[in-house]
């Protein structure tokens, strides 16, 4: 655990971390020899010795005030390392966030991603502020007792010395029985919130199709499952835990039994038998506070192991030299193949030529490799064999600035910040004037929709985008793309549930688009792509066709067949009452 936090700390950082880890056993030490000061002190106030009584009470006195001191020191400098390592964490995983593939970031890893940016680093900076000292107080301060008990009777030492294995082994088993339910309840409740968050984005159609007070099948299933494992956990880790208490108090029970059976055959004085209880009651006293902090340090360290494997995830990596593009808009794909898992294939041995400043739309059916193919070429994943070039140059040996300053993405799910309608639009192109940024948004028709909001340009779209339609946020995005001044253009399944108004204007802006800008789209809307310069069609990751619309048809292929398809799929629908 210390070594996982060594190593996400910088040196200054670590240094502060050795500090405070000096001034805890130096702690531990002083706390001991006050608690050995006792043991002189007990024997000279049962002996009636005046003189030894006030002597030892002077050094207990001084003892006392210098542990004191050494514990509010430890305590604070913990709080304050608390601090630093909770700063450094949040800084440390937002820098290494945004150098990571964005193909890393699943919905499972962002689940896990979110909790360890909460829970883990709470967990983390608890481990300096509430742990680590009781813990090696528990530790320290009981092994310098059982040295002090072999010294003044090695028999009350030694049964002091074999409890510790006992005591070991309880909270040991308690501590496996808690890491294994947690990896299981950690699990369950990444599940279940990403669940919640799914159902929330889902109120419009859940309630659309009458589902909205019902429950959420799903939803309610990760619920179960969440508790189900937390009451699993429980079932098997408390009496685990409940061991471990119980260990405690038998050692005890052990080193009183010895004691007086060594009083009733004379081994030892009764004035110092009560003198070594004393020394006994301060043995398991920190064993005891440190089983109860066992189970809790154990959860900390598995949420400070979790940050460890995220920031354990490879960073994309950055060329030693990066090189610039000097073609633009012109992208290859040379015998690519790829797959999310080495033993499952999803693009096989394919080769793409885009000329610059063309249209190319690629179709297909389902999981044929379509928007695969579009993560590849802004580098959400690195090619497992082949080459993608962008500009002339191997996308692997652009800067990732460099790479995605070449792209404008316009994805069927937008996202637009909380923000006004101007900002969302300026995100294209910060510094554009007033003029290029209204033009952008003149061309897909966003000045309609602020005409009819009540701050105009500076109403505020909320989180998500929510105050505009699906349609709407799909212009804004288009306006976007088009201030950006791209030399590639990118739309994946852009047209996808619009309604006839918000899809002409689409088309418009790729029209648009098309003049300056190479434009690459992926839609199962093949109307869209009549026009299209080529088409590509894709089946089981390989190119099974290419060529302009007439000429796919008259091929009487899958394009053919996958038009045939969209055309019964209209006439259909124009056909009902």
């Amino acid at each position: 655990m210390l070594t996982d936090l060594f190593a996400i700390l910088d040196a200054r950082q670590r240094g502060r971390m050795r500090l405070y880890l000096a001034w805890l056993v130096l702690y531990c030490f002083f706390e001991a020899a006050t608690v050995l000061i006792l043991l002189p002190l007990l024997e000279a106030l049962l002996r009636g010795d005046g003189v030894q009584t006030r002597l030892w009470l002077a050094i207990l006195a001084v003892m006392t005030a210098a542990t004191c001191v050494l514990r509010y020191i430890q305590r604070m400098r913990g709080f304050a390392l608390s601090l630093i390592v909770l700063e450094t964490l949040h800084r440390r995983l937002g820098d290494h966030i945004v150098c990571l593939p964005i193909g890393w970031f699943s919905t499972e890893r962002v689940g896990r991603l979110s909790r360890s940016a909460t829970s883990g680093t709470m967990a983390a900076t608890n481990v300096f502020a509430h742990l680590l000292s009781p813990i090696a107080s528990g530790i320290l301060v009981p092994a310098v007792m059982v040295l002090a008990m072999t010294v003044l009777d090695w028999r009350m030492g030694l049964t002091a010395l074999l409890s510790v294995p006992l005591i070991y082994g309880a909270n040991r088993g308690a501590a496996k029985a808690i890491a294994r339910t947690d990896a299981v309840v950690d699990k369950a409740a990444a599940t279940a919130s990403n669940r919640v968050v799914e159902f929330a984005r889902t109120q419009y159609t859940l309630r659309a199709f009458g589902r909205g007070e019902c429950g959420y099948a799903p939803l309610e299933a990760a619920i179960a499952a969440q508790r189900d494992a937390a009451g699993s956990m429980l079932s098997q880790t408390f009496p685990k835990i409940m061991a471990g208490g119980l260990a405690v108090q038998l050692a005890f029970g052990a080193l009183v039994s010895v004691g007086l059976w060594l009083v009733l055959h004379g081994a030892i004085e009764p004035v110092r038998l009560v003198a070594l209880l004393a020394l006994a009651a301060r043995f398991v006293g920190p064993l005891a506070e440190a089983s109860a902090r066992a189970g809790l340090l154990r959860i900390a360290r598995d949420e400070i192991h979790r940050l460890a494997e995220i920031f354990a995830a490879a960073p994309l990596p950055e060329p030693a030299h990066p090189l610039e593009p000097y073609e633009t808009g012109r992208v290859t794909f040379e015998n690519v193949s790829f797959g999310y898992h080495t033993c499952k294939p999803v693009l096989t041995e394919l080769s793409l030529h885009v000329p610059p400043h063309g249209m190319m739309a690629i179709v297909g059916p389902s999981g044929s490799g379509k928007s695969t193919l579009l993560k590849l070429l802004m580098r959400f994943f690195d090619v497992n064999a082949g080459s993608i070039s962008v500009g002339g140059v191997d996308v692997r040996e652009q800067s990732s600035t460099a790479l995605m300053a070449q792209f404008a993405p316009v994805l069927q799910d937008v996202y637009l910040f909380d923000d006004t309608l101007e900002a969302n639009i300026r995100l294209g192109r910060p510094d554009a004037t007033q003029e290029e940024w209204r033009e952008a948004a003149r061309i897909v028709g966003v000045e309609e929709i602020a005409d009819r909001l009540p701050a105009g340009w500076a109403t505020r779209v909320g989180e998500g985008g929510s105050a505009l339609s699906g349609g709407e946020r799909q212009r804004v995005s288009l306006a976007r793309a088009i201030l950006k001044k791209a030399p590639i253009v990118i739309l994946d399944e852009a047209t996808a549930s619009l309604d006839i108004r918000n899809e002409h204007l689409v088309r418009k802006a790729v029209e648009h688009l098309r003049h300056s800008s190479t434009v690459i789209v992926v839609a199962h809307q093949l109307p869209t792509i009549m026009t299209a310069d080529q088409i590509v069609v894709l089946d089981g990751g390989r190119v099974v066709e290419r060529g302009k619309h007439f000429e796919l048809l008259e091929k009487n292929g899958l394009y053919a067949t996958l038009w045939q398809e969209r055309h019964r799929a209209q006439g259909w629908r124009l056909g009902m009452p």
